[in-house]
């Protein structure tokens, strides 16, 4: 009776230290007592027993405490009945326990505990947390951060309850984990970057949560945030779609490059359309049509998509095959009307310079032949006098002549 009484005085003196247990795998809360039983162990003084630790960073096993001496720097204790006593459980306690006792018999006896710590954090906190976000480029919503906690966590953003994963793009999530280099805590954050599409939701709710693994599973939340979301407003952007060779025709087999200009930086997502009709081409602002067929034949333009413009598209362009083999403006073509309109006006000054000249031709030759008609009466006078003056000398030269009497 006295032996019972003694063993239950102990059980009790060992509760108000902690839980007593022998259970092969224990979960210990970082910062409480902790008491393993050594099974075996004599009751009765002097004992023979050893306690070690397996942290499983090293293979080599560290002595907490042994009846013959002191372990060191090891807070570890032996109780009167051979359990081993750790005041405070920290992550440096997580490990394997071994006790190894002798019997009064001889006989070794080895308990092996498996013991994993942790400790809850508080609930995590949007630290910065956005009041206003612009559609169409990136914003930073928040940072979600949890501190204190053993084992780590993950923490996982949510946008209206439904859970968000970096893409890259709309979505970018930036997490960083430190420990303190003493109590061996997690503090852990996350940094939520989002593009709001235009027309989207005017005040989306943005939250954050942080799941534990084991050994204690569970999910804390932060509080919801709804930032405002501003709309900025549309400018129309140019974009202009250049055709080489100029007017887009050229012999068969030859080339032709598309370039779609956009006007604003980053560039725009490109993708091309022909004869009204997508192309599966990868999105790039040049289109290179190389060893150009029928097939290639039609009207091509360029679609830009900016994340704040939505998607505009250019004027078309016509891509033809010059039968002649010249390559140049066609009829339709970008380039060819202008050019079109400049041969006309050319055609048309030199139509008028042409009939600037008949008329010109048309005058003189008047002029010349009334000039003619006025010098005609003057030529017939002097005709006449010449012929006068000859009948006049014929006679003188009769008289003259040496066959006369």
């Amino acid at each position: 009776m006295a032996a019972r009484a003694a063993a239950g005085a102990t059980v009790l003196v060992l509760s108000l230290w902690g839980a007593v247990v022998d259970s092969q795998n224990i979960t210990a809360r970082i910062g409480e007592p902790l008491v393993l039983n050594c099974k075996g162990a004599s009751k009765k003084l002097p004992q023979q027993l050893e306690w070690k630790l397996n942290t499983g960073r090293t293979e080599a096993w560290k002595v907490l405490s042994t009846t013959q001496g002191d372990s060191g720097d090891s807070v570890a204790r032996i109780l009167p009945n051979g359990s081993l006593l750790l005041p405070a459980v920290g992550v440096q306690d997580e490990g394997t326990f071994r006790c190894r006792a002798m019997s009064r018999s001889g006989k070794e006896i080895k308990s092996n505990y498996r013991v994993q710590v942790y400790k809850i954090p508080g609930k995590p906190e949007i630290t910065d947390p956005a009041l206003e976000l612009t559609a169409g480029v990136p914003n930073k919503v928040g940072t979600c951060v949890s501190s204190g906690g053993y084992p780590a966590g993950t923490l996982t953003w949510h946008l209206d309850g439904k859970p968000l994963i970096s893409d890259g793009k709309g979505i970018s999530i930036k997490e960083e984990t430190r420990r303190h280099p003493e109590t061996g805590l997690f503090t852990i954050q996350s940094e939520l970057m989002v593009t709001p599409v235009l027309g989207g939701a005017p005040h989306p709710t943005f939250s954050c949560s942080l799941s534990l693994g084991p050994p204690r599973r569970r999910i804390l939340h932060t509080a919801p945030i709804k930032p405002n979301v501003w709309a900025p407003e549309v400018v129309p952007l140019e974009i202009r779609l250049v055709v080489e060779p100029e007017g887009g025709a050229v012999a068969p087999g030859g080339t032709v490059t598309l370039t779609c200009e956009a006007p604003v930086q980053p560039p725009p997502q490109i993708h091309w359309i022909k004869d009204g009709m997508p192309l599966p081409l990868p999105r790039s602002p040049v289109l290179r049509l190389q060893e150009v067929g029928p097939q290639d034949q039609g009207t091509y333009s360029c679609v830009a998509t900016y994340p704040t413009h939505g998607s505009q598209e250019s004027l078309a362009v016509s891509v033809s095959i010059n039968d002649t083999g010249e390559e140049g403006p066609t009829a339709g073509s970008v380039g060819g009307t202008g050019l079109g309109a400049l041969a006309l006006a050319l055609g048309i000054l030199g139509g008028l310079g042409t009939a600037a000249i008949i008329i010109g031709l048309i005058v003189w030759q008047r002029r010349r032949h009334r000039g003619e008609k006025r010098k005609t009466p003057e030529n017939q006078e002097e005709e006449e006098e010449r012929a006068e003056l000859n009948q006049a000398e014929e006679p003188e030269v009769a008289e003259g002549s040496p066959g006369g009497p």
